[in-house]
């Protein structure tokens, strides 16, 4: 999973963070969708997931979407209520009966995409065999 995460037309993203106690660099699978100024990534597992407290011991982070790479930032947790109306029918629909009432917002500046060059697929596959936590 983690080695398709981010690549064009795979579902998931790739989620790069920072471990905030061992300042090792983690890559983590995410669903991520796009909303006014950024991604929006649902929390099935609740806030107790360690690559949510790295990114927000952090405040940012390196997001992997479509084959493209966004710097983001400012992390905050929203109830679907908030971003109901800009998810695709699908989440909208399958937050509600999985019963995913919070989701992250991500912010991605109008100048945070990076395209990936031969250098930043490098720096992905050196941490392709880091452990993550989901």
């Amino acid at each position: 999973m983690l080695r398709m995460a981010g690549r064009p037309n795979w579902y998931a993203a790739r989620l790069e963070h920072v471990g905030r106690r061992s300042g090792r660099r983690y890559a983590t699978p995410v669903v991520a969708k796009p909303v006014t100024g950024g991604y929006a990534v649902p929390l099935p597992y609740g806030r107790d997931v360690d690559w949510l407290r790295n990114l927000e011991a952090a405040g940012r982070a390196r997001l992997q979407v479509d084959g493209q790479l966004y710097r983001v930032a400012n992390p905050r947790i929203v109830p679907l209520a908030e971003i109901e109306t800009q998810l695709p029918a699908f989440y909208r629909r399958t937050s509600g009966r999985r019963m995913i009432p919070e989701w992250l917002v991500l912010t991605a500046g109008p100048d945070a995409a990076a395209p990936i060059t031969d250098e930043t697929d490098a720096s992905l596959a050196r941490h392709r065999q880091r452990p993550f936590s989901a």
